[in-house]
């Protein structure tokens, strides 16, 4: 079993910058994507971002390209998503996941992802 802890939400005003975190532990798999998924109220899961088991290769969604950026430590097990540039549609539970391999084109769906965080709150304030 994998067990993905997330950290680092909180309430910021538009313009600032937050940085999650999510650890994982347990039976991983051998090399894994990593992930970042993000639920405002009323809203689907939609995907914000995703790193590769090296790092070398990365996707992000339109909505947060050139303001968010997603890096591992795999020393550590651990992902992280820097914000920047927040807006109010940023709004949302933010999850972690992780998932074996990479292939860009299921990159961004749920599904494809086998392990979830119990998220955490991401709240931009105008």
């Amino acid at each position: 079993q994998v067990q993905l802890v997330e950290s680092g939400g909180g309430l910021v005003q538009a313009g600032g910058s937050l940085r999650l975190s999510c650890a994982a532990s347990g039976r991983t798999f051998i090399t894994y994507t990593m992930g970042w998924f993000r639920q405002a109220p009323g809203k689907e899961r939609e995907f914000v971002a995703a790193i590769s088991w090296t790092g070398s290769s990365t996707y992000y969604a339109d909505s947060v390209k050139g303001r968010f950026t997603i890096s591992r430590d795999n020393a550590k097990n651990t992902v992280y998503l820097q914000m920047n540039s927040l807006k109010p549609e940023d709004t949302a539970v933010y999850y972690c996941a992780i998932r074996p391999g990479w292939n860009t084109f299921t990159i961004t769906i749920t599904t494809a992802y086998s392990y979830w965080g119990q998220g955490t709150q991401v709240t931009v304030s105008s």
